[in-house]
């Protein structure tokens, strides 16, 4: 019995629900998101909360059932409070600055990099070296903050690259000198 999906989803004040047949769109005062689920699995809305249900218990269908549940609740704080990543840059010389919304980066690389938002994501620079992802969608955070992070992965020998806060590197000894 899937624990994660027999929860009910709090439907917060200012946050409304609209169902069309698969399709559930989630308005909020940060914006709208919507997202379409299978028909194994059923929505139900109330006035104060959702009720997520599955028609058997197969498998593959129990697995959609917490995944369904999970992401209604990732919309609803979504439209409601909104996500971000905060991205940490190490390194002698790498840099990060904003020109307009585009994201400018010296990492090392022979030539700068240019990184545009997405839709529905914005980045901000503080300072140098920390770099902050934000957008109403997780999964859009997490994906423009991960290509970011693609650009300099931190290595294990001196800890450079673009690391997400409070990450922790596994640090190697280099090699013995005579």
């Amino acid at each position: 019995m899937s624990r994660v999906g027999n929860k009910t989803v709090p439907i917060p004040d200012g946050v409304k629900l609209v169902q069309d047949g698969d399709t559930l769109k989630v308005t909020g005062p940060k914006g709208t998101l919507e997202e379409t689920f299978r028909p194994e699995i059923t929505v139900n809305i109330s006035e104060t909360e959702v009720n997520v249900s599955r028609s058997s218990e197969k498998p593959d269908v129990r697995a959609l059932h917490g995944l369904t549940r999970a992401l209604i609740n990732n919309m609803v704080v979504g439209v409601t409070q909104g996500y971000e990543k905060v991205l940490e840059i190490q390194g002698v010389g790498w840099r990060a600055n904003m020109k307009g919304k585009t994201l400018n980066l010296q990492l090392g690389h022979s030539h700068p990099v240019t990184v545009e938002p997405p839709a529905g994501i914005e980045f901000a620079v503080d300072g140098n070296t920390i770099i902050k992802v934000s957008g109403i969608s997780k999964q859009a955070v997490g994906q423009a903050a991960a290509k970011v992070r693609a650009w300099r992965k931190p290595e294990p020998y001196k800890g450079k690259g673009v690391r997400y806060q409070g990450e922790h590197v596994r640090r190697k000894v280099g090699k013995a000198g005579a």
